[in-house]
């Protein structure tokens, strides 16, 4: 297959986050592959840097001159329709790009709250464009007011530790245990870290927000607490285009995958990042997952144009960075299943390791851009983990199915 004419395979990879990029860039190995890049921003977004926006402290953006590959086309579009039977996609300004392969890595965003006055008073940060609203907000609110930041994950910890470090007074509501992924020792050194700060955590079953008012919100547990501005970071949604688009998803919206990344329901198709829902069983959101994904989504394409059949996903983690302002941070270790350990780096140590992990994850990019097939991470091995979680999904399939005919 290809274009008739110049005998090259179009492929159009969908979000220009971390997984696009990697992919693009992986894709250009080869002279007869022609890369379009579909992104509705014209600079590359540093995510894991918005809570760094929000505090004042970076812009989170990069150009994309500095890690997308020369050659690749950066069409700045949003597509709102993928027509697989034709093979192409449909942008909103009213274009349309064909392909000979997609590659699927539109990311995530914020999900919908669904707790009542949370869209109408409730400041989400999972895009550039949501933290860049929220800044004049905090600018223009008094440096007493009360600022509630909704969550206890990485962004929620994150946010709320970096506010405070600019002098605000926070309160972070948990809606449960602060830092679920952290490992008991590592949550009470972030707790640590936060309460030096003078951050408010609340915590416990009792603490899920219930309501949003302008200038309060309401807990499980009853209580109202005053808030001037409320920052939602519980929870994160995925883009409806593979839905709209009839394509196969998980229940929360991602595209569901073979081992290979590739569409159950279309081979040409291949998903990448934290819109991927491999087998059903989707790795944790992250870019840690995502750039690795990105460069497993090019390779199952390019082993598709030569005729030779993908190798199967092989991801391995190392753990969760998280920053606790600008002068202290926390690297929880992991097992390469994504199981916490009980070791971690904290302090300015860890703030210095976090900055050093913000850097090299945009070096890899640009890496990439400079060597295509460079990258190698994609195939440090997760260990027999994940095997044993499908094999154990297998056996158990056909025994709820007995039981419920």
């Amino acid at each position: 297959m290809g274009d008739t004419v110049t005998g090259k395979s179009n492929v159009v990879v969908i979000g220009g986050g971390y997984a696009g990029v990697m992919a693009a860039n992986r894709l250009t190995q080869r002279d007869d592959v022609t890369v379009t890049l579909i992104n509705p921003r014209s600079t590359f977004v540093e995510r894991i840097r918005l809570h760094q926006l929000v505090g004042g402290s970076d812009d989170a953006v990069v150009e994309y001159g500095e890690v997308l590959r020369e050659g690749i086309e950066l069409v700045v579009d949003t597509v709102t329709g993928i027509d697989a039977a034709e093979r192409g996609v449909a942008l909103a300004s009213g274009g349309r790009v064909g392909y000979d392969y997609l590659v699927y890595a539109v990311g995530s965003g914020s999900a919908d709250p669904r707790v009542p006055g949370a869209a109408e008073f409730a400041y989400p940060i999972a895009s550039l464009e949501e933290a860049q609203r929220l800044r004049p907000v905090l600018d223009a609110a008094p440096a007493t007011a009360a600022v509630t930041v909704v969550g206890a994950g990485p962004t929620g910890i994150e946010t709320a530790a970096e506010l405070a470090e600019a002098g605000r007074k926070v309160t972070l509501v948990c809606g449960g245990v602060l830092g679920p992924y952290l490992h008991p020792r590592g949550r009470r050194s972030v707790a640590r870290r936060l309460a030096k700060l003078g951050v408010t955590v609340l915590d416990g079953p009792d603490t899920k927000v219930t309501k949003v008012a302008r200038d309060a919100i309401e807990l499980g547990d009853g209580r109202t607490l005053p808030s001037a501005v409320t920052v939602w970071t519980a929870g994160f949604g995925v883009p409806d285009l593979a839905v709209r688009s009839g394509l196969s998803t998980d229940t929360l919206g991602r595209l569901l995958t073979d081992e290979t990344l590739t569409s159950v329901d279309d081979e040409r198709i291949v998903a990448a990042g934290d819109s991927a829902a491999p087998s059903d069983l989707p790795l944790r959101m992250s870019c840690q997952a995502a750039m690795p994904l990105g460069a497993r989504a090019a390779d199952t394409v390019l082993s598709r144009i030569v005729g030779e059949r993908p190798s199967p996903l092989n991801q391995a983690f190392a753990g969760q960075c998280i920053s606790l302002g600008r002068r202290a941070g926390i690297f929880q270790f992991a097992h390469r299943y994504d199981v916490a350990l009980w070791f971690h780096i904290d302090g300015r140590s860890g703030a210095r390791l976090k900055e050093f992990v913000c850097r090299g994850i945009v070096k890899h990019l640009a890496d990439e851009a400079g060597k295509p097939g460079s990258y190698s991470l994609h195939r440090v091995s997760g260990g027999a983990k994940r095997q044993q979680l499908l094999q154990a999904r297998s056996v158990e399939a056909p025994a709820t199915a007995e039981r419920t005919a």
